[in-house]
């Protein structure tokens, strides 16, 4: 086997437990397990919070974004009708809300957000914890150090979101499709030119 084979498959095997830790979360918080809801809110708020910061581009706006992100999860969970495929719908909310973000800028309360049930359910919130400053940094810094940051705000946004998705998130070719709406050809003609504007700008540090 070669030697490259066990990085792919391990990242293939990762990816596939992630899928499934995430579709079983999805089920019970659909039943109205509440602790299945609150786990699920704690991994999409990371989730959501990193993709928008660097899709974004813009701390406030990353903020925005996850508390929009959490507030669908929460909201349309039971609609979800691929629960294995959630990672893929909560990129897609993302990258949606940062597009209209362009279009408009809308602030969402200091603190806590208190994510009610829609009307006709029992109202019990479910609290996100804001982020403070160093909860944020341990985040971006999961992602990358500055450097590789400072050379990603560089890249057009375009093909940011797809190299972030592909190289940093662990999405497949098919699903950096859905989520972007190009073809997959498109995708990586994409990712091909943004690694080579990625490392000019890394090796132009």
């Amino acid at each position: 086997m070669p030697a490259s084979a066990e990085p792919a498959t391990t990242t293939d095997t990762t990816r596939a437990r992630d899928r499934s830790e995430y579709a079983a979360l999805v089920r019970d918080a659909a039943r109205g397990d509440r602790a299945a809801m609150e786990r699920l809110l704690m991994r999409a708020q990371e989730v959501a919070y990193r993709f928008s910061l660097f899709v974004c581009g813009h701390p406030e706006d990353a903020e925005d974004v996850m508390q929009e992100a959490l507030l669908k999860t929460f909201r349309y969970v039971r609609q979800i009708e691929e629960p294995a495929a959630f990672r893929t719908w909560l990129y897609a909310t993302v990258r949606n809300a940062c597009l209209m973000k362009r279009r408009r800028r809308a602030g969402e309360p200091a603190g806590f957000v208190a994510l009610d049930a829609d009307a006709g359910g029992v109202t019990r919130p479910v609290e996100v914890a804001d982020r403070a400053a160093p909860v944020d940094e341990r985040m971006v810094q999961a992602a990358g150090d500055a450097r590789l940051r400072a050379a990603l705000d560089k890249v057009p946004a375009a093909y940011r979101m797809i190299v972030v998705l592909r190289e940093m998130e662990g999405l497949s070719t098919r699903e950096v499709a859905t989520i972007t709406g190009y073809s997959e050809a498109n995708v990586k003609q994409r990712l091909h030119r943004a690694r080579l504007m990625l490392r000019r700008h890394l090796e132009g540090a």
